[in-house]
């Protein structure tokens, strides 16, 4: 069951490849996302050494008076990935232009999956073209 979409990443970027990782939460945090209260919006991803790290995703408190004083809730979270495919994402993503970015947030067999995506970066132009391409796939569609 999806509970969340990166909608800006899927306008800004356009998505060469997705990979399935886990995302490692505290229990405040798993009962948040199950709530459906997860922001993607300005989030990304890096690497950093053999770590795989989701920042500035916002996952709110779900009970504000029962959470920790020192919960941040744009805190660095881990993702969980083999280290074969770790190795891909880093010699790919060193081309040219090539980012990470989250895409959809999920729950698989009662855990919760985030589906990065391999992107590159869509020009001024590319996003007209893209605007118009969905607006002439909306006229068809009302017109039958």
């Amino acid at each position: 069951m999806i509970i969340s979409t990166n909608k800006r990443a899927y306008f800004d970027y356009e998505i060469l490849e997705t990979y399935e990782a886990g995302i490692e939460l505290s229990g405040v945090e798993v009962k948040s996302i199950r709530a459906g209260r997860i922001n993607l919006a300005g989030s990304y991803v890096l690497i950093r050494g053999n770590d795989v790290r989701l920042l500035n995703a916002d996952i709110p408190p779900f009970q504000p008076q029962n959470t920790p004083e020192d919960y941040d809730s744009k805190r660095t979270r881990r993702l969980l990935l083999n280290k074969s495919e770790i190795k891909n994402l880093i010699g790919r993503i060193h081309e040219k232009g090539l980012t990470l970015m989250p895409l959809k947030v999920y729950t698989k067999n009662r855990k919760i999956k985030i589906e990065i995506g391999l992107a590159k970066s869509r020009k001024k132009a590319d996003k007209r073209e893209f605007i118009k391409k969905r607006d002439m796939e909306r006229e068809t569609g009302r017109k039958f």
